[in-house]
């Protein structure tokens, strides 16, 4: 009789094995064509003949009963099944359904439940110690043997596939050395062992959770954080349902019935997976507010569809309107960013002003006061009617800016009151800060399209803004120094208008003046110490020439921070009277492990193992001596593999093999 497998799906689907071979034990027993395995009624069909397994059926309890919410393994002891009325035994496995895990779980199940043992425990080695399980030793004496051997058996089945359990017979022992790290307990209830050895186990998975955030030159951890972010959160259980999944057969006809914005990725590509979960983000935010449809087409499943839509790089998102050609998302990946960029488009840009009232309103913010909320400025583009080549520039860079800021244009007869007001030179550019309920105007005579985008971009800056992490980016491209005032907390107004002050004066011209929470921006806290070692007391301001020389400047503590004080340090420096607190290395940004080769490493393996000649069939007979001939083969060649094979072992294997081969070697340390 064949002990089995079954595996219990939320979705009432069973499934017995997974690959198109089947084995007993090492022994092939039969192939199965690749055709026939995607198809359900194939699979069992093919299985059921072998295990006869109609026969067996009946031994399984009925399922259907039970609440079943995620997927369930279990295993079936139908060798100890007296009779075709009695239902089999089974043990559910409670770790992750992980290839790995799985392969424990089986090895377990086949190992003897009860082993006897009268030697030396360090001497002792069984598929449990193996496999990197604890070993569970119950001592004995001959006066309570048999009472003691169904304690232990007990214990064993309620440990099945967590641990191994062994009965010490104490009275067959004269004398014992135990070198090895061995815990002795005296427990007076049985319950006591299992919650012992499960809380015990709980405890090393998170220990190792733990360790793995701790950075070291372990060759295990990738040197790609973002990859790595990824694989730490492989757990997270995605909203996937929000957003509507696109294959070849289905892409246009979603796209053209309604509304979209597609999310093209590739489910090897770290970047793609990351950006994912801000997709998902912004789906949740949209949930039951936009008529705009998310979807998401997986470029590693449907090239085709990606290279039709010009897609060559990934992530990339994409807006499709009926009649319209499709808008690309170029900003910073993240929810909030490309929460805006879809907001934003909800409106035609340039939007077309029908009277100066409605100008009035769109600058007021009133208009549209929904998206204020995503775009602080408004721009509102002042033409005659005859400017026909100034109004054809403008609307091309209304487009191009669309999702990013609101722009309006005007053009009708009495385009002069409000030029009269806002003493704007046509063809003009008013820009309508709302925050600062302010109001300027930029003359575009001999502008082009470029132009325009650049001057509406750098309008969008602030003159004092929060530097974050998300923005860091956009003021860097400026290549000017950075004037940047560290604050513990929100920042002092005194500080604010002396700094905004010297701005509008012009001193700051060739600087990038800025400030840095560092409770918002905990980063900047070692930003501080690699500038002065040791942290200074805060406010600090500091000016950082990160695009030259690397020097740093710190503004002198023990005076107050006032246009002045300010104005009389920025004079120093630039008459270079100044000394620099540290120069920051301009070494580039490398990964911390080198790239690797893999031609001459699979060389060198190649050479180091010369590829040997597997046999179809195995005879049942050579089984257990060709395993222990493996085995010591298996174990020097560890030991004796050069470097690079070691370390490309370790790259190439699957991620979800880290975790149990950590631990694994944790415990046999042990």
């Amino acid at each position: 009789m064949i002990s089995f497998i079954y595996i219990y799906s939320p979705r009432n689907i069973s499934i017995m094995y997974f690959l198109n071979f089947f084995y007993r034990g090492n022994i092939l027993l039969r192939e199965f064509p690749t055709d026939t395995l995607f198809d359900v009624n194939a699979i069992v069909a093919h299985k059921s003949h072998k295990l006869n397994f109609i026969k067996w059926i009946s031994l399984i309890f009925d399922c259907s009963s039970e609440k079943i919410e995620h997927a369930h393994l279990y295993f079936f002891h139908c060798k100890l099944a007296l009779d075709l009325t009695q239902q089999c035994r089974r043990t559910l496995m409670d770790r992750p359904l992980t290839t790995l895990n799985i392969h424990v779980f089986v090895k377990t199940m086949k190992a003897p439940l009860l082993t006897e043992v009268a030697e030396d425990p360090q001497q002792v080695s069984t598929v449990h110690f193996q496999l990197g399980l604890p070993l569970v030793f119950i001592v004995s004496q001959q006066a309570t043997y048999e009472a003691d051997k169904r304690t232990a058996e007990w214990v064993a089945w309620r440990l099945l596939g967590k641990a191994g359990v062994l009965l010490l017979l104490r009275y067959l022992i004269w004398l014992m050395f135990i070198e090895v790290a061995v815990e002795y307990l005296v427990l007076h209830d049985i319950d006591l062992i299992i919650f012992h050895v499960e809380n015990n186990m709980h405890t090393e998975e998170i220990q190792e959770d733990e360790d793995d955030d701790v950075e070291g030159p372990d060759l295990d951890v990738q040197d790609d954080e973002v990859a790595e972010t990824v694989y730490r959160d492989r757990k997270r259980q995605l909203p996937l349902e929000l957003t509507v999944e696109l294959t070849e057969e289905t892409f246009n006809v979603t796209v053209m019935a309604s509304d979209s914005i597609v999310l093209f990725y590739a489910a090897w590509h770290a970047v793609s997976m990351a950006f994912l979960q801000s997709y998902i983000d912004v789906a949740v935010k949209l949930k039951g507010t936009s008529t705009l449809l998310l979807t998401r087409i997986n470029c590693a499943d449907w090239s085709d569809v990606c290279t039709k839509q010009n897609v060559t790089d990934f992530p990339a998102v994409k807006m499709y309107r009926e009649g319209k050609n499709p808008v690309s998302y170029a900003g910073m990946l993240g929810a909030e960013d490309l929460l805006k960029f879809i907001q934003l488009n909800r409106i035609s840009c340039p939007v077309n002003i029908a009277s100066t009232q409605e100008a009035e309103e769109y600058l007021s913010g009133e208009l549209y006061k929904d998206l204020v909320a995503y775009s602080n400025v408004s721009v509102l583009g002042l033409f005659s009617p005859g400017m026909t080549a100034a109004k054809e520039d403008f609307t091309e860079a209304g487009n191009y800016l669309k999702g990013y800021v609101i722009t309006g244009i005007y053009s009708e007869d009495d385009i002069w009151i409000l030029s009269n007001k806002y003493a704007a030179t046509l063809p003009a550019l008013l820009l309508a800060r709302h925050k600062e309920s302010k109001i300027e105007s930029i003359p575009l005579a001999g502008t082009h399209m470029q132009d325009i985008v650049q001057i509406v971009t750098n309008a969008l800056l602030e003159t004092f803004p929060e530097i974050t992490v998300e923005n860091l980016p956009v003021y860097l491209r400026l290549q000017k120094p950075l004037l940047i005032l560290f604050s513990d907390g929100s920042i002092n107004p005194q500080y604010r208008k002396a700094i905004l002050t010297l701005a509008k004066q012009k001193y700051l011209d060739s600087l990038t003046p800025c400030w840095l929470n560092v409770k918002n921006t905990p980063v900047g806290r070692g930003v501080l110490q690699a500038y002065f070692g040791p942290l200074p007391p805060l406010p600090a301001i500091v000016l950082v020439n990160l695009h030259s020389d690397g020097q740093v400047f710190a503004f002198p503590s023990d005076q107050s921070v006032t246009e002045h004080n300010l104005a009389l340090w920025l004079k120093k420096l630039e008459a270079g009277l100044e000394n620099h607190i540290t120069i920051l290395s301009a070494q580039e940004w490398k990964p911390p492990l080198p790239a690797y080769d893999f031609l001459s490493m699979m060389d060198a393996a190649t050479s180091q193992n010369p590829t040997k000649k597997v046999p179809k069939c195995v005879k049942e007979s050579d089984v257990q001596e060709s395993d222990k001939e493996q085995h010591e083969e298996d174990k020097p060649a560890v030991r004796k593999e050069p470097i690079e094979t070691l370390r490309i072992k370790h790259w190439n294997r699957n991620n979800w093999f880290k975790q149990a081969e950590k631990s694994f070697r944790h415990d046999k340390e042990l």
